[in-house]
């Protein structure tokens, strides 16, 4: 298990948070990488498509004072993810604004392509592609990614339906890269067991929504709050990709949270509907049992590295 020199600088614990649609915004991922973890947001969060170079800008240059004022504790890098489906009609301008500002780390999801690929390479950065199986773990690779990121089942949002342990052990037979594992992880000894099972990185997200600077309303957060693994829906309705949904939001919407019907896959997209779906649908992970209250992204770093160090001592 090896991260990425680029990537190890700044970073106080072994953690990528997870680019979460319109939650994530520059104010969460400034805290993040601050705090010392691998922050990250959607390029499609940045709306219009012209606000993306704004958001860039702004990352770029207050995490440049924060390292001038602090050169004994720089700023963990960020990422920026992409979604390659061709129904993200910005793909090639968003790319292009992040060959520009040369993002360290590229997070692609829901299809490879090496050009994606060769246009994060030429200028030195780094591509995590996120996979639920085998299958499209060996195509990422095979198609020039150099990281995986596997979503185990659990994972809040777009999330597969294996187990981190059979995800983790099938990768590990063959691919001897950088990993970050994803599946209700909200902990530090669930950060220590992602680790434990050969990943690189634990894959962060939903204990993230309920943090003062993220892009969510005060119900959603006080959901996060509120919920369990129980209260947590696997479903396709709403994008045309299984994910998992927080209960309460599905039947805010009108609907039976326990029986939903099958979405058209082919209908995916990502414009205004996928947005409003997101807004309407609250997304999260099984791990939301670990969430007990709002605070701001600085305070839950420092309590999962908390956690995490307790763990590793056998304290936990």
């Amino acid at each position: 298990m090896t991260i990425p020199l680029s990537l190890q600088r700044g970073l106080r614990l072994p953690v990528i948070a997870s680019p979460m649609f319109i939650i994530s915004n520059p104010d969460l991922v400034i805290a993040q990488c601050k705090a010392g973890v691998i922050g990250s947001f959607p390029a499609l969060n940045a709306r219009p498509a012209s606000a993306l170079d704004e958001w860039l800008d702004r990352i770029t240059t207050e995490l440049a004072e924060h390292d001038a004022l602090h050169p004994d504790r720089p700023a963990a890098p960020f990422a920026v993810n992409q979604i390659v489906h061709k129904s993200n009609d910005r793909l090639e301008h968003d790319l292009e604004v992040c060959v520009r500002y040369k993002v360290p780390l590229v997070i692609t999801s829901l299809g490879a392509q090496t050009q994606v690929y060769e246009a994060v390479h030429s200028y030195g950065g780094i591509v995590m592609h996120d996979v639920i199986n085998q299958r499209f773990a060996h195509k990422a690779i095979e198609k020039g990614a150099d990281s995986l990121i596997l979503v185990a089942t659990g994972a809040g949002g777009h999330a597969g339906v294996q187990s981190p342990f059979a995800l983790m052990q099938e990768t590990r037979e063959w691919f001897d890269g950088p990993i970050a594992l994803s599946g209700a992880i909200a902990n530090g000894r669930a950060i220590l067991a992602a680790r434990a099972l050969g990943a690189d990185f634990a894959y962060v997200g939903s204990a993230f929504i309920a943090t003062t600077e993220a892009n969510a309303a005060a119900a959603y957060k006080q959901a996060i709050v509120d919920s369990d693994a129980s209260d947590i829906i696997y479903s396709n309705l709403f994008t045309g990709v299984h994910g998992n949904y927080l209960r309460a939001s599905i039947a805010a919407s009108g609907l039976d949270p326990d029986n939903l019907p099958e979405s058209d896959p082919s209908k995916m997209d990502f414009g205004g509907n996928s947005a409003k779906a997101w807004r309407d649908i609250w997304g999260a992970g099984q791990g939301v049992g670990a969430i007990h209250e709002v605070v701001g992204a600085g305070e839950l770093v420092e309590r999962l590295a908390r956690e995490y160090e307790a763990a590793k001592a056998g304290l936990v």
